[in-house]
């Protein structure tokens, strides 16, 4: 699903994040892909979102590996850093990645960042409570 932007007029990277981490909260998508100019204002947007655990990555390792390990589910990437023929390895790689479940010390890693979270955002720590917003 494509939620924006649809022109090339200046628009605001907040206004993105936050539609693509409801689209995941509400379950109408898996995992997601932001993009800007840099990349990083977007990332730190939409890292400020649970459940919301969103990377830049500039190499396929980055963007497999931050799947696997670390269960990523959104995918960044700065429109002015990196070429159209990378962004398309680091989206394949990024979207034939699967968290490894099976491997212990991922998941006990996943569920300290997920305690991280609900403590520092307790009202908002359940994904779905958060996409009824």
């Amino acid at each position: 699903m494509d939620l924006g932007a649809y022109n090339t007029e200046p628009s605001d990277y907040p206004d993105f994040a936050e539609a693509v981490g409801k689209a995941l909260a509400a379950g109408r998508a898996e995992r997601g892909i932001l993009i800007c100019g840099s990349g990083v204002g977007v990332c730190v947007a939409a890292n400020k979102m649970p459940g919301i655990r969103a990377s830049m990555c500039h190499d396929t390792y980055s963007a497999h590996q931050g799947v696997e390990h670390d269960d990523m589910n959104v995918l960044v990437l700065g429109a002015r850093i990196i070429g159209t023929s990378l962004a398309f390895d680091l989206v394949a790689s990024y979207l034939n990645a699967r968290f490894q479940k099976q491997e212990e010390r991922f998941v006990r890693r996943l569920n300290k960042v997920k305690a991280i979270e609900a403590r520092n955002m307790p009202e908002a720590s359940k994904l779905e409570n958060y996409a009824a917003r």
